[in-house]
């Protein structure tokens, strides 16, 4: 059957009302992508069912088909386990009674006859079409251990032969599938198929919005989908993309900006216009700046123009600070002067509802070839042009990380931890509404930006997934990249069409790819933040053996679980540096792993130990866990170890090394001298360091520069 005709199919469907394919439609589609299935027919009365029954072979399962029916189960539309002609009759009459009371004037198509399959491990593969990344595809445990249990992986489509089988190895039943306790294992491959065929087919028809092959009985021998689900509709949308030269260049323009626009700049203190004016002077700018107002003559020392079009000078960033009903005619000036970057402040747009204005606002710039960052943002910062495009607090510790958010408070929240934390920053990025501009947007100019290192993104949703994932895919390649996903993907009512669907809201899917993509994901504002103040700090590790150092046994114990949590391993101590370590330590101390020093040991005792591991080449990463004690007070901890480390650094040897240091209020100030000195240091924490080591090295296994 060629795609031709199974269009037909699903177009039909879509005619009729219909947002399911009915089970003979889908398994038109499962015959002509070698998707294997029970044998199976539609029969119309009871004899003709015991018929096909008697033609396939006892037992079978009798299954209603009717378009007024989604969930068959939920309606008495299923009987299994149906060993003889007489049986098949009479279910058949029952499968009819049941839809007739379920749903009163119920359209019923037949009744799907069906060979049952005995044994088996239960999977289920699936596809979604997600809001954000497109047609996703699914695979995790079959039956209704997929809904208790939601060990369910996705991809983006394509998914080719090597994606599906890592897709059987990424549930946490993993070895379930491999066989345990005796039991033999599926046979692999064809479940990768069917995972292949499945991408195919939703790739091939957009229309197909989701899929649920639940559940598929899996042996040794083979896969076959007993269950099979189709959801259709509309083709989805897509966004205009541009190429990575075309955003450069923009980017350039709009970071970097020679001459700055600032449309509805003001005198007046209190308004916005005057404090965007106000901050681009006094954050030190060096570029033009034009204020432009309908009647003023000159703002801040500054001449001032009644449109953009008036001035004579080119001009690469345009801020607006004006209400968002005149935003499009302005913009359209903006166009007309061939500015490529808007800087939309003004709120009022698809965040209050309005849909429509955002809309005739985008088409405008989109005539002109106008970029836009926003609506409804803080504006941005770029430190190494002394640039603070905003009407925020000015902000000027210069650093080598970048930040956006798609929200003003979450932007807030990360000027206010910059500057009590004094993390130096090349930029800080409103994002918005998220009209045009967007994170993939941002990653390309900062994949090539010299002042930058590390990249830290709050965002709710992604727009354009597919876009994001591929840039992300190579940026973290080179340098690290966080990001906080606030919210959950929002598939609405349709979400409940299927297994998958439902399990796609779980926000497993942002999960899974951005893992795929090497991004490191932050569960909360406080780790994106301490994150990417930590990563720039740490250098790469060289390897996974990790040692713990720790003066108080009971932080060892919870520095060791945070190990565990953050998927880092502790190094297995060799003999000979489990001996070498003991004649460092009181006889009452522990060697192994952690290294427990006790409470009552000297600083010499914490310098020589911390000394010895940074020159064991086998030793890659360190954590200290200190304890406050009189004999080694916590200042004194913090320059022992500063002075420890600084001096392998001069011999070359520059690990990762992270401390936690637990004791009265002094352990603050010496947990701020150790992180001025490259040691990632905390209070009253033990999860913290280890988390941001973990970071570190989950970046560093997806870059491969371990």
């Amino acid at each position: 059957m060629n795609n031709k005709t199974l269009r037909t199919t699903i177009h039909s469907a879509l005619a009729a009302g219909r947002q399911a394919l009915s089970a003979p439609e889908a398994q038109q589609l499962c015959d002509a992508y070698g998707i294997p299935t029970p044998k199976q027919a539609l029969a119309k009365t009871a004899a003709e069912a015991a018929k096909i029954a008697s033609r396939f072979g006892f037992p079978v399962v009798l299954k209603i088909v009717s378009d007024d029916i989604l969930h068959k189960t939920e309606a008495g539309g299923v009987i299994v386990g149906l060993e003889n002609a007489a049986d098949v009759r009479r279910a058949f009459d029952q499968l009819v009674k049941n839809a007739k009371r379920y749903k009163k004037n119920v359209g019923i198509q037949g009744v799907q006859v069906q060979q049952m399959l005995k044994g088996g491990q239960e999977v289920m593969v699936g596809a979604v079409t997600d809001p954000s990344f497109g047609k996703m595809i699914a695979f995790g445990l079959g039956g209704i251990l997929v809904e208790v249990m939601k060990d369910i992986t996705f991809r983006m489509t394509p998914v080719g032969k090597k994606d599906a089988l890592s897709m059987l190895d990424s549930i946490a039943a993993a070895e379930v599938l491999r066989g345990v306790r005796g039991a033999k294992g599926v046979k692999r491959e064809a479940l990768a198929d069917i995972v292949t065929k499945v991408s195919k087919l939703v790739s091939d028809f957009p229309e197909i919005l989701e899929v649920d092959l639940n559940p598929i009985f899996a042996t040794e021998k083979g896969a076959r989908a007993v269950d099979v689900r189709f959801v259709v509709g509309d083709k989805p949308q897509t966004r205009q993309n541009f190429d990575q030269s075309e955003i450069l260049a923009a980017m350039q323009r709009i970071m970097n900006p020679r001459s700055v626009a600032v449309i509805g700049a003001s005198a007046e203190d209190g308004k916005i216009g005057n404090s965007v004016m106000k901050n681009l002077i006094n954050g030190g700018y060096q570029g033009e700046i034009y204020p432009v107002h309908p009647k003023a003559q000159e703002i801040l020392g500054r001449k001032a123009y009644p449109s953009v079009l008036d001035i004579a000078e080119e001009i690469d960033v345009a801020v607006f600070a004006i209400p968002a009903k005149f935003c499009a005619a302005a913009m359209d000036e903006v166009g007309r002067k061939k500015i490529p970057g808007a800087v939309m402040i003004p709120s009022g747009f698809a965040e209050v509802g309005e849909q429509a204005l955002q809309d005739e606002l985008i088409a405008v710039a989109r005539k002109h070839n106008v970029r836009v960052m926003g609506p409804n943002i803080y504006g941005f910062y770029y430190t190494p042009q002394n640039l603070c495009a905003t009407f925020c607090t000015p902000y000027d510790v210069k650093g080598k990380v970048a930040l956006s958010s798609q929200s003003g408070g979450v932007g807030m929240s990360i000027i206010g931890f910059s500057r009590t934390t004094r993390m130096g920053v090349s930029a800080i990025v409103g994002l918005g509404n998220k009209s045009d501009l967007d994170e993939d947007d941002l990653l390309t100019y900062f994949e090539q930006d010299d002042n930058t290192q590390v990249i830290a993104m709050h965002c709710e949703d992604l727009k354009d997934g597919r876009s994001f994932a591929a840039v992300a895919s190579r940026v973290s390649k080179k340098k690290p990249i966080v990001m906080l996903k606030a919210g959950r993907t929002a598939l609405g009512a349709r979400a409940a069409a299927s297994h998958t669907g439902a399990l796609a809201g779980n926000d497993k899917i942002y999960d899974d790819v951005l893992r795929q993509c090497g991004v490191i994901r932050a569960k909360s504002l406080n780790d994106m933040l301490q994150f990417a103040r930590g990563l720039q700090v740490l250098p790469n590790p060289k390897g996974e053996n990790i040692v713990i150092i720790t003066g108080a046994g009971g932080s060892g114990v919870l520095l060791s679980d945070a190990c565990v949590d953050n998927g880092l391993s502790l190094m297995k101590m060799p003999p000979d540096l489990d001996t070498a370590f003991r004649k460092f330590i009181p006889p009452f101390g522990a060697a192994g792993n952690p290294v427990d020093i006790t409470g009552g040991e000297p600083p010499t005792t914490y310098a020589n130990t911390i000394r010895y591991a940074l020159n064991e080449p086998r030793i890659h990463s360190l954590i200290l866990g200190y304890w406050h004690t009189i004999i080694t007070p916590p200042m004194v901890f913090a320059k022992l170890c500063a002075e420890v480390v600084e001096e392998a650094r001069s011999k070359g040897i520059d690990k990762p090394v992270v401390a936690s240091l637990v004791g009265d209020v002094q352990v603050e100030e010496a947990s701020e001298y150790l992180y001025e000195r490259g040691i990632v240091a905390y209070p009253y924490t033990t999860e913290l360091p280890v988390a941001v080591l973990g970071a570190k090295y989950k970046w560093a296994r997806g870059a491969g520069v371990m």
